[in-house]
C-alpha cells in the first residue's frame, strides 16, 4: 500500500505544480497563454463579474475549508491519512482548473504603464513575489506542505516528528510569507486591467479572511507561543497586521 500512496501523492504534486506554473502565466497575462486573466470567456458585464467572484470565492472556501482541523477529521475517515495533504493539493489544482477555464474578462484599464525602465522594474517585482513564495515553503517544509512527506513516511514505515512552532527565515518578518509571495505578485502588473484588479481585490479578501481562520487554529495549536509571535511580527507585511 505504501508505494501505491507514495505513487498517487506524487501525481496529486505534479497536477498541483502544473496548475501553480499555468497561474504565474495566468496572472501575468502573457500572450502565449491559452488563456489568463484578460484572455477568456465572453460575456456581459454583470455575468462576467458574477462568473469570477464565483470561482474565486470557490477557491476561498475550498482552500480554508478543507485546510480546517475538523474537515480534516471526517475526510480522514474517507482516505487515507497519509494522502489528506496530497487531496488537498489535488483539489486546489481542480479548483484552479475551474477559475482559469471560466474566468471571463472584463474589459478596461485602470492604469498602463509605458515607460520600457518602469515596466521591467514591475516585472522583476512581479517575479521576486513568485520567487519569494516558493522559498517560502522551502523555509517551512516544502515536502510536507504539499504531502509528498506524509507519503514518504508511510512508504518508508517512518514516524513523523511532532508538530512544533518553528519561524525560520522570511518567517522571522511576517508571520504567513507565502502569502505575502502571492500579495507582490497580483499587485505588481504595468497593465492592470479591470479584470486584473477584480481578481487582485477578490484575492487580497481572501487571504485577509482566510488567514483569520488559519491563525485561530494556530492559536489552539501552540496557544502562548504564537500569541507572543503574532503580538511582534506582521501578518502578511512586515510591522503590519500584529495582534494579540
Amino acid at each position: 500500500m505504501g508505494p501505491i500512496i507514495m505513487l498517487i501523492s506524487l501525481a496529486c504534486y505534479a497536477a498541483f505544480f502544473a496548475s501553480f506554473v499555468y497561474l504565474v502565466g495566468w496572472v501575468g497575462a502573457f500572450d502565449f497563454m491559452p488563456t489568463h486573466v484578460d484572455k477568456g470567456r465572453e460575456a456581459p458585464f454583470a455575468v462576467a463579474l458574477a462568473w469570477n467572484i464565483g470561482v474565486i470565492a470557490l477557491f476561498g472556501v475550498q482552500h480554508s475549508v478543507m485546510a480546517r482541523k475538523g474537515f480534516k477529521e471526517a475526510w480522514t475517515k474517507i482516505v487515507p491519512q497519509p494522502l489528506e495533504r496530497s487531496f488537498y493539493c489535488l483539489a486546489t489544482a481542480i479548483v484552479l482548473g475551474a477559475m482559469f477555464h471560466f474566468w471571463h474578462p472584463i474589459e478596461g484599464s485602470l492604469w498602463s504603464v509605458t515607460n520600457e525602465t518602469a515596466r521591467m522594474v514591475i516585472w522583476g517585482i512581479f517575479w521576486f513575489g513568485w520567487a519569494f513564495l516558493f522559498l517560502a515553503t522551502l523555509m517551512l517544509n516544502h515536502f510536507e506542505l504539499f504531502g509528498l512527506q506524509q507519503a514518504w513516511h508511510r512508504m518508508t514505515g517512518r514516524t513523523a516528528a511532532p508538530m512544533t512552532m518553528r519561524t525560520p527565515g522570511f518567517y522571522k518578518f511576517v508571520r504567513h510569507p507565502i502569502q505575502t509571495g502571492v500579495f507582490i505578485a497580483i499587485w505588481a502588473t504595468p497593465d492592470m486591467t479591470y479584470s486584473h484588479l477584480l481578481f487582485a481585490v477578490c484575492y487580497t479578501a481572501y487571504i485577509w479572511i482566510g488567514l483569520h481562520y488559519e491563525e485561530k487554529d494556530l492559536v489552539a495549536e501552540f496557544g502562548d507561543q504564537y500569541r507572543e509571535y503574532r503580538r511582534n511580527v506582521g501578518k502578511v507585511l512586515p510591522g503590519l497586521g500584529k495582534s494579540a
